[in-house]
């Protein structure tokens, strides 16, 4: 129940329209309220990037890995050396819509995932980033421009947190690329895993780890790095796809399932937030056994 106030108490202050072009005010009200919520746990960084010119901001957290348990033989200086998971949230939202499942859901859980790694660590550091300018064009996305910055600095895995609070228990309330409705629910019910051919590993561990939270869990591997199925390229993984990286992206399946998808309705009223807190301890428990 505390998670779940937690989470609700996030998106009460998310939610508004925040369009970082046409409602800057809601835009620099979330920003700075990610950024103190961030820094609690630690220092937060900026990565600044321009364009049309105006900067923007992804803001960074890292946290460290737990330490070495006694008897490991493993050195400290190979801790150190442990690639971090990635874990990512985009914050903007498009003109005219409050955005409550698209993004603020993702931004609530990232949030919260900081406080639950700051307070019990992973066995990888975990780099926490909100990333800008998501609902633009792929090239000027403040996800590609972190992934091209990194210049293939190693990462354990990357996700992106997208669209993570709309359940339905109607039949037929789940739709698909074609040919995917074959193989997968008919119910928009569970949330679902979509990584490159590299995570499937890692997707196994996840999926298993959210069914044991009492949630159901979908995986698929999306080969040529989403290119046979562009749907499953709709987030800030698919840079992290293109430079090499493993990377998934932790979704409800948007407009796949949910009506409110860019629209002014997207509120927290239709959110399911036991589905949402569900998905939050999933990914925690999860992550820690990586």
């Amino acid at each position: 129940m505390l998670l779940k106030n937690r989470l609700n108490a996030h998106l009460t202050h998310i939610v508004r329209e925040r369009d970082p072009y046409l409602a800057t005010a809601g835009h620099f009200f979330v920003r700075e309220y990610i950024r103190g919520q961030l820094s609690q746990w630690g220092t937060v960084e900026t990565h600044p990037f321009r364009e049309q010119g105006t900067v923007f901001e992804n803001l960074i957290l890292n946290l460290p890995a737990r330490p070495e348990e006694k008897g490991d033989r493993r050195s400290a200086s190979t801790l150190t050396q442990k690639p971090p998971i990635l874990i990512g949230a985009h914050y903007d939202a498009v003109t005219g819509s409050p955005g409550a499942d698209d993004n603020a859901t993702g931004v609530a859980v990232l949030l919260e995932l900081a406080r639950l790694f700051a307070a019990e660590p992973a066995r990888y550091p975990v780099r926490l980033v909100a990333f800008d300018l998501e609902e633009t064009s792929y090239d000027r996305a403040g996800s590609t421009h972190y992934a091209r910055s990194l210049q293939q600095e190693p990462l354990r895995l990357m996700l992106s947190l997208e669209m993570l609070g709309y359940c339905v228990q109607t039949p037929h309330s789940q739709r698909y690329p074609t040919g995917l409705h074959y193989f997968y629910p008919d119910r928009g019910n569970f949330i679902g895993l979509i990584g490159n051919l590299k995570t499937i590993p890692d997707l196994i561990r996840l999926s298993r780890r959210m069914r044991q939270c009492d949630l159901p869990c979908e995986w698929l591997p999306a080969g040529n790095r989403g290119n046979l199925v562009p749907a499953t390229r709709r987030s800030d993984h698919a840079v992290f796809w293109d430079q090499g990286y493993r990377a998934l992206m932790v979704t409800d399946t948007a407009f796949l399932r949910n009506p409110h998808y860019h629209k002014c309705s997207d509120r927290i009223e239709t959110l399911d937030l036991d589905f949402l807190t569900r998905v939050c301890q999933g990914l925690a428990q999860g992550l820690r056994q990586l």
